[in-house]
């Protein structure tokens, strides 16, 4: 007991190096995180308009007109419901493919794994902007690959522009999404399928299971917080959308406005509106919007992770 005491007032000594190595990570985030959401939400209250003449403050100004917005079906709210659609469209094929993928994967009778998952995780790798770029011309009219490609073997009669359509452009976006991020998924869902320990299908097979109810009994049940922490991480990820849409569409969100998302309308309103304050109400009302729905996820399959 003494030598254990002795040991801890010893190591006391040294625990203010802890702090000090801590120190430049609690700058770094005061400086590019606290500090930008504290300025966003003083900005949120004033019209300023990045002038010299800095900001005057207005009040809840900010949030009446945002409110309006929503009301009266406005373009923000337009802006929403096209995230919203963008992000359904990509997560439920992403998921399907990426789950499917990993339970082949994982299969220890299945060869070549390793090289199969290095290449389905391969566009995860490669940059946002890039990609958009990337598809700007696959996707181009009339002269595109992809257009090329679909006249030449028979499927278009003509080429077609993706990109005047409404459905065709949010189709465009969610499967590039998908095909961007099912390798990331697949490989969060392999690791939750090797932590499952071998005797749960072992056990199963001697009770005579098929491989198919083996993973709706014992697969599906257990990937349940992996798959929690996935759709969290990815409502976040996907209703921040910004940077494909912008790309491929020009900062347009066209045709019809139908593939403005949220993050766009910030972006339009600061950068191309000049109204600074306007725009940081909106970036505070679509902070509140993923809050309440990362949430309701949370709250809605937590409590059945224990069936």
């Amino acid at each position: 007991m003494y030598l254990l005491l002795k040991s801890i007032r010893k190591n006391d000594k040294y625990a203010h190096w802890g702090y000090i190595f801590v120190l430049p990570f609690c700058v770094v985030m005061a400086i590019f995180l606290l500090y930008p959401i504290f300025t966003t939400f003083y900005l949120s209250f004033t019209d300023w308009n990045g002038g010299k003449a800095g900001p005057n403050f207005v009040g809840f100004d900010n949030y009446v007109k945002l409110l309006k917005d929503i009301t009266t079906g406005g373009l923000f709210l337009k802006s929403i419901g096209n995230t919203w659609i963008m992000w359904i469209m990509n997560v439920i094929p992403q998921f399907v493919i990426a789950l499917a993928l990993a339970v082949l994967l994982t299969n220890k009778d299945f060869k070549g794994k390793d090289v199969f998952r290095a290449i389905f995780y391969l566009p995860n790798l490669i940059t946002m902007a890039s990609v958009g770029a990337l598809f700007v011309f696959l996707l181009q009219y009339p002269g595109g690959s992809i257009n090329n490609l679909l006249v030449s073997v028979g499927i278009l009669e003509k080429p077609f522009n993706f990109f005047q359509s409404v459905w065709a452009s949010r189709i465009a976006i969610s499967t590039i999404l998908t095909w961007m991020w099912f390798g990331y998924t697949m490989i969060i869902f392999m690791a939750g399928i090797k932590a499952i320990p071998e005797e749960y299908y072992e056990a199963a097979r001697v009770d005579g299971a098929t491989k198919w109810k083996a993973f709706l009994n014992i697969t599906l049940p257990l990937l349940k917080p992996i798959m929690l922490y996935q759709i969290v991480t990815s409502i976040i990820g996907g209703l921040s959308m910004y940077d494909l849409p912008e790309v491929l569409t020009q900062g347009q969100g066209g045709p019809l406005n139908s593939t403005m998302t949220m993050v766009m309308q910030v972006y339009r309103h600061a950068f191309g509106n000049d109204n600074y304050g306007y725009s940081a109400a909106l970036a505070i009302g679509l902070f509140l919007h993923i809050f309440v729905v990362v949430f309701i996820a949370i709250k809605f399959v937590k409590p059945h992770q224990n069936d």
